[in-house]
């Protein structure tokens, strides 16, 4: 778990990646973060932090 999931997301789209929720359970999501392509996992995040569920809102993907 990271302490700023915001910005460990907008870092990861600002140099090229995606990303792409994998699981949203109870107060706890989980995001994969994707190669340039969007096909590669790289790594995932997970966490409970509301400022992120807030951000992500109903998007699943970064580029809903």
């Amino acid at each position: 778990m990271t302490d700023d999931p915001i910005g460990v997301l907008r870092r990861w789209t600002e140099a090229g990646g995606s990303w792409r929720v994998v699981a949203r359970r109870g107060a706890v999501v989980t995001v994969a973060l994707c190669d340039c392509g969007g096909d590669a996992e790289m790594d995932r995040i997970s966490s409970t932090d509301p400022a992120l569920l807030e951000f992500l809102g109903d998007r699943t993907r970064s580029d809903d």
